[in-house]
Order: C-alpha cells, then sequence, then structure tokens
C-alpha cells in the first residue's frame, strides 16, 4: 500500500520533478487518495478515456447572427443593417443558417458532428459580464455556489485524480474549476510559448496572452449603455473553496512549476504538420491538443476566445471573431484526426448571455438574454438541439431561453464524462438532450 506522499509522488506531477509537495496538497490528495481506496474506484483519466473542452466565447454572443433565421421577416426587420442574407449563409435548412465566416461548422454539421443547441439561457437572466459568467461557471442561478460546476464534477467523480484533471489557459483559474478539494492548475500562457515556440516570438507571445479573454472587442473601450465595469466582489475567482492565502499562494506556485517542468516538456514533444493560425485560441487548442497526444491525465480542458462584446460596428467584428473561431477549431480537429484522439474529445462553446434582437443606433447589439451553443466532435449527434426562441414573444426585447444550459452540462457530464451522479454537480436531474450518439 503506497503512502499518501508516495501517491503523490507517482502522479505525473510528483514524477516530474524533486520538489516539496505543499501541505494543501499532500492534505487534499491525501485525503482524495483514501477516498478513492474506500470505494474502489480506479480514477478514469485523459490519457485513455473521454476528454472535454470547454470553449468561452467572452463578451455575449450573438446567437441571432451566428445561427441565423434567415426566412423570419422579424429578424430582417429587428436588425435592418446587420441581418445576414439567405444567399450570404451556409444554408442547414429551409429557416436557419450559419454564419458564412465559420465554413468548418458549416461542414462539421452536415456531416454529423455539430450538434447546434438553440436558446440556451437560465431563469431570471443577468445582464452582467461578471454575474452571468459566475452563474454559468457555477451552474447557480442563484449565484450562491461557492464551487465550480467542474469542480463540483473533480471532487465528486474523479477521486484520487492527479491535480491535471483540468488545466486551464486563462490569466486566472475560471470559477468553473473552483472546488473544495481538487480545482485543477492554471497554466501561465506566455511560458508555454516561449518554451515550446522559443525566445525569439517571446513579445509576440506575450501580446497573445494580454488580448486574451478581454471582455470588450477592438472597437470597444468600455462599458456603455450606463453599465458598471463588473469586477468580483473579494476573494479569488478559481481556487479552493474557503483557502487561506497561504494556501492559495502555495497553489499558484504549484501552477508555477507544473507549467515550467512536466507539461511544458509534454506538450514540446509532439509534432504536427497541421497548420495553426496566429490567434489567441487557436494556439491555446494548439496547446491542448499537443497535451492530449502527449498522454496528459487531464479530463477537462478550459480557453477562452475573447471579443464578443459587439456594442458598434458589430458585422466586421462579429464576423472576424468567428471566423477566427472556425479556423482555429478546423486546425484542432484535424490534429485531432491525425493523432488518432478525435473520438475521444467533445468540444463545448458557452458565453454569458446572447445580444438583444433589435440592433442599437450604433450598429451593434447590446447585452442580451438566451444565445446558441455548439458541440463538435465525431461523438456528438449532429444537427439542431432545443427549440429557437420566438421572435414574437420576446423577454423585455430579448430571446426568451427555451433550453436550461444545465441541461447542457447534465448530458455531458452523464454521457460523455459519464459521471456517476450529476445531482451533486449540477442540482437537479435537467432533462437530457441526447447530444452524445
Amino acid at each position: 500500500m503506497k503512502t499518501r506522499r508516495e501517491f503523490l509522488r507517482s502522479t505525473l506531477l510528483g514524477a516530474s520533478a524533486t520538489w516539496t509537495v505543499p501541505l494543501f496538497v499532500e492534505r487534499t490528495f491525501g485525503q482524495l487518495h483514501e477516498a478513492a481506496k474506500d470505494l474502489a474506484i480506479q480514477p478514469v483519466t485523459g490519457k485513455d478515456d473521454t476528454i472535454l473542452v470547454v470553449l468561452q466565447l467572452a463578451g455575449g454572443n450573438d446567437g441571432l447572427n451566428t445561427l441565423v433565421p434567415y426566412a423570419d421577416d422579424l429578424y430582417h426587420k429587428a436588425r435592418p443593417r446587420l441581418a445576414k442574407a439567405g444567399k450570404d449563409l451556409i444554408t442547414l435548412d429551409d429557416h436557419f443558417g450559419l454564419n458564412s465566416a465559420m465554413p468548418f461548422l458549416g461542414s462539421l454539421f452536415k456531416e454529423g458532428q455539430l450538434g447546434i443547441v438553440q436558446g440556451v439561457g437560465y431563469p431570471n437572466p443577468n445582464r452582467s459580464h461578471f454575474v452571468s459568467t459566475s452563474i454559468w461557471e457555477t451552474a447557480d442561478p442563484a449565484n450562491r455556489a461557492n464551487t465550480g460546476w467542474l469542480g463540483r464534477y473533480f471532487d465528486n467523480s474523479c477521486p484520487g485524480a492527479d491535480p491535471t484533471v483540468g488545466i486551464s489557459f486563462n490569466k486566472s483559474q475560471p470559477e468553473s474549476f473552483r472546488a473544495h478539494q481538487n480545482p485543477g492548475v492554471c497554466l501561465n500562457t506566455p511560458e508555454l510559448y516561449r518554451w515550446i515556440h522559443g525566445g525569439g516570438e517571446k513579445a509576440q507571445a506575450e501580446q497573445f496572452f494580454a488580448d486574451l479573454n478581454q471582455p470588450h472587442g477592438e472597437d470597444n473601450d468600455g462599458p456603455v449603455d450606463g453599465a458598471s465595469i463588473d469586477m468580483p466582489a473579494g476573494g479569488k475567482p478559481g481556487g479552493i473553496a474557503g483557502e487561506s492565502n497561504l494556501a492559495f499562494l502555495e497553489r499558484v506556485a504549484l501552477d508555477a512549476r507544473v507549467s515550467s517542468k512536466s507539461i511544458l516538456e509534454i506538450a514540446a514533444r509532439h509534432k504536427t504538420t497541421v497548420n495553426y493560425d496566429g490567434t489567441p485560441v487557436a494556439r491555446n487548442l494548439n496547446l491542448v491538443s499537443r497535451m492530449i497526444a502527449g498522454g496528459m491525465p487531464t479530463r477537462v480542458y478550459y480557453v477562452s476566445h475573447g471579443g464578443f462584446d459587439t456594442h458598434n460596428q458589430q458585422v466586421n467584428s462579429h464576423d472576424r471573431l468567428l471566423g477566427q473561431l472556425d479556423s482555429a477549431l478546423k486546425s484542432f480537429f484535424a490534429d485531432l484526426k491525425q493523432q488518432g484522439n478525435d473520438h475521444r474529445v467533445v468540444l463545448m462553446t458557452f458565453s454569458e448571455f446572447g445580444r438583444r434582437v433589435a440592433e442599437n443606433a450604433s450598429a451593434g447589439t447590446d447585452h442580451g438574454k438566451a444565445s446558441c451553443l455548439f458541440v463538435a466532435g465525431p461523438a456528438v449527434k449532429g444537427g439542431l438541439h432545443g427549440k429557437h426562441p420566438s421572435l414574437t414573444e420576446l423577454s423585455q426585447g430579448d430571446l426568451a431561453h427555451t433550453v436550461d444550459f444545465r441541461s447542457v452540462y447534465g448530458s455531458l457530464l452523464g454521457d460523455w464524462l459519464r459521471a456517476p451522479d450529476i445531482r451533486p454537480i449540477i442540482g437537479s436531474a435537467f432533462p437530457k438532450l441526447g447530444l452524445i450518439q
């Protein structure tokens, strides 16, 4: 029988370097190991099982100009400057089309590997970037939870898992990773870029990092509509619920140590002939593919694509952002297929809210409510899921949600990640959507 410390040293982190295990790590993962032993559970890992990639479209993606109801006259009347004509879309059926900036996703849809969930939202929606993002990240519309939905998955379904059970490529840990025991790790992206691509790209890489996950687009200088800037109300968005400042600093130091040692080495091993462009989202998905190819035990990866707060002159900026997303996903799935890992990966997008139905005076759109999201991969049951919101029965000028986002989470947790019980993770058993084949 291994001791707790021997167990820690046998994980990816412990085997990679001769460092002293921080007390909070030894305590936490020792407890998890004992729990796994008592329950006779052998935790599955991303080395040989399913993997979920969560991709945040930060700022509030305009679902109506992503999945376009081109046959609805009310759509064109509400958006005289922004509306997309049928001839300019990737036609899905006689009513809906995809924005033409996404040819890869259009082909994926026709191959049956892209699910588009319509009208996703939650009751009593909030138009604040920070509050609504927090609701999505915690899966708690009341916004009272002190842990994230993925953190609860790590705690409840992955006992004894390696600390790298979840990896995020953000400036700080996403609130969805916040956990009582295992919050995953948050990697310092510029260091990864410098190590893998060489010092010559240092300045460029750090600029990518500075631009990553910005809530406002390039043409947006700040909040509009009298809105205030959203800031966390004390504490850290991600991490371990209730942890002390010392434990937080130890964990941040652990993240830095991990990112400079074993994970970097694993990510650097994979060589691909697939070309990724230079956008932040493409570079981060490149890193995810490298880690999957290298056999990381990670079950969940988290990346962001920012700039979707399109209040002003939306047409060009929104199409550009969707085009960047499409290009990054095309490279990512081609890379996974080349590795032979594509059937093990499902990618889900989300955004904190959609945009209002009517365009504003600045040829943009303001904060709304329901939107659409994508679920992609060979294991996905393709097609349109859920019911598209009515354009005649609006909620204060917004689309009313027809699918609770927790149904999406529950479907992926139960049918893809195979969580034994999703109730401790998202609360009630929300109706599944049949997203996985």
